[in-house]
């Protein structure tokens, strides 16, 4: 790709991080499946359709990953199944609202109560033309060249925490041969989840058992990435610079408030975000491009205080009619009680879209053109987001990200993929990044927190016995094999990073407990199985059964096995 033409004021790079944790298969309501189906309705498909309807006469350009586990939920049939099903119980409870609303007098909620009905009946329409496979639209539009793909660790896995080499590689390998099961392609770059980050150095786990007591050198997380031909990432500005994250979550969780603390000191305050860099850590021989988060803009749209979704006209979240759950309220206003929500309207929220496009727009025109006079035609905002933050959480957001293609060029910006931009500007200067994330206080607390400890205890003891038994199983002996690939499901289960934010957050504390707890236990009767097949024993028949059952309802990754064998080769720091 060429550079930017003469007369724009930069570059453009909009990432689009699309995960949820392993729900499909693990209950229903409130936390479950039905948490994959609503925000594949109110994201993943409205936002298909915006970006295709942009692209039909604007240049659009995301870069966007699926994590491995999302995809492997996306193409189960059961998911299918369950989402038309989900779908049409949405469109049932709409008719029921509105005829309930007509007996009641209330015509302008029965008229949004028909308004649903239209969408939902929309949402099963656009289902049934892609053929029910999300994953294969998302490979079309990377096909059309209005996305570019990256991956994600496996299960999200929070990568600067795992105890052994080997963990952080089968989360790679996993997420590189899911990704190319899934997308046939090769990915070029990743997310790493939570944008986390450690560099080289010398590490000892920070519980558990061997606190204190088993230094190890480790790698940077740079070179595990280059081994696998993952050239580069997106990085929040803080591990450039120093100083104080800008948590994404902050808002909506108010848990989270807590967490925050002080600062780090700033050590880099000059680093700019506008451009892209090297990063190497001292010692090490690899490294990756990185792409910087422009805390500007991300303020803008993460922000429900001071950010556009926040707005007084845009559908209220939290808000919800039942029976059916359908939402009828705006925002109305930052600090109104939900009691005194006005309802919502529809035109109004429309016209609030298109005003906030403007003022984005503009705002990245504004910054573009400050950081040409620095970075040359190199200038550059990145801007990294949850895709279900639009749609999800804010019910407008895919209208608004069509908006905002259709303003870019008239604007003098160009929307580039990060691999397209790289192409164009490769990094010439290499940095240290610091260690950290982009939660809040801008390091580990959300993941490792006195809440959260027990769950850090049982993944390091899984770890130190998984690859204790993956290095001994030979590859003829079939049953331990089987046995082995299951212990390694649970394990990448047990590893993700869902479960620690959810129990910081309380969002849904008591399920992420059942569920880590769950896998854990799962793994440890799987070890002991596998341990009785080393001893001579036959696999008995509750044995079979229950790994049968395993393997059912946690059916992700079917070569992992290969994944394992790759990761047991890996070479110490």
């Amino acid at each position: 790709m060429a550079g930017p033409p003469a007369d724009s004021v930069g570059s453009f790079v909009l990432v689009l991080h699309t995960h949820l944790p392993f729900v499909l298969g693990h209950g229903r309501w409130p936390h479950g499946s039905d948490w994959l189906h609503e925000v594949v309705a109110g994201s993943y498909l409205p936002l298909l359709k915006a970006l295709q309807d942009a692209a039909a006469g604007h240049r659009v350009r995301v870069t966007l990953d699926v994590s491995p586990v999302l995809a492997e939920q996306l193409a189960a049939p059961a998911f299918r199944r369950e989402f038309e099903e989900f779908v049409r119980t949405r469109l049932q409870w709409a008719q029921d609202n509105a005829r309930h609303f007509d007996a009641a007098g209330d015509a302008a909620r029965a008229a949004l109560a028909r308004r649903w009905e239209r969408w939902y009946r929309d949402r099963l329409q656009q289902f049934d033309e892609i053929g029910g496979d999300v994953v294969g639209a998302f490979r079309r539009l990377a096909d059309r060249e209005v996305a570019e793909l990256m991956t994600c660790a496996a299960t999200h896995g929070y990568l600067p925490l795992l105890s052994r080499e080997e963990s952080v590689a089968l989360q790679l390998d996993v997420a590189v041969s899911a990704h190319e099961r899934h997308f046939r392609q090769r990915p070029r770059g990743i997310w790493l989840p939570e944008c986390a980050y450690r560099p080289r150095y010398e590490w000892t786990p920070p519980l558990g058992l061997q606190r204190g007591k088993a230094r190890a050198r480790r790698r940077g997380l740079e070179e595990f990435l280059a081994e696998r031909g993952l050239r580069y990432f997106i990085t929040d500005l803080h591990l450039v610079r120093g100083g104080s994250s800008l948590s994404p979550y902050r808002d909506y969780y108010p848990a989270l408030q807590a967490l925050a603390g002080t600062a780090p000191p700033v050590s880099r305050p000059d680093r700019s975000p506008y451009r892209a860099y090297r990063v190497a850590s001292r010692g090490g021989q690899a490294d990756a491009a990185v792409l910087v988060r422009d805390p500007e803009t991300s303020l803008q749209v993460w922000s429900r205080d001071r950010g556009y979704p926040g707005d007084g006209w845009y559908l209220e979240f939290h808000k919800k009619h039942f029976p059916g759950g359908l939402r009828y309220w705006r925002v109305t206003g930052p600090d109104v009680d939900l009691e005194a929500k006005e309802i919502y309207d529809p035109d109004r929220a429309a016209e609030r879209v298109r005003v906030h496009a403007d003022h984005f727009v503009g705002l990245l025109a504004r910054i573009l053109a400050t950081a040409r006079r620095t970075e040359g035609p190199a200038a550059v905002v990145c801007s990294p987001f949850d895709t279900e933050l639009f749609g999800h959480w804010w019910c407008e957001g895919p209208d608004w990200v069509a908006e905002v293609f259709r303003r870019l060029g008239p604007a003098g910006v160009v929307a580039v993929t990060a691999g397209e931009y790289l192409d164009a500007h490769p990094p010439g200067e290499t940095l240290s990044l610091l260690e950290g994330s982009w939660g809040d206080g801008g390091d580990h607390r959300v993941w490792l927190n006195r809440d959260t400890e027990w769950t850090w205890e049982r993944v390091y003891a899984a770890e130190e016995v998984f690859w204790a038994l993956a290095r001994r199983v030979p590859a003829g002996a079939l049953a331990a094999r089987r046995v082995l690939a299951q212990m390694a499901r649970e394990l990448l289960l047990t590893q993700a990073s869902d479960w620690q934010f959810l129990i910081t957050t309380r969002a849904a504390r008591d399920y992420a407990e059942a569920r880590i707890t769950d896998h854990a236990a799962a793994f440890t009767r799987l070890a002991g199985i596998l341990q009785s097949l080393e001893d001579g024993a036959d696999l008995s028949a509750p044995d079979r059964e229950y790994l049968a059952a395993r393997e059912t309802v946690n059916f992700l990754f079917p070569d992992v096995l290969e994944q394992v064998d790759r990761a047991c080769a890996v070479p110490a720091a």
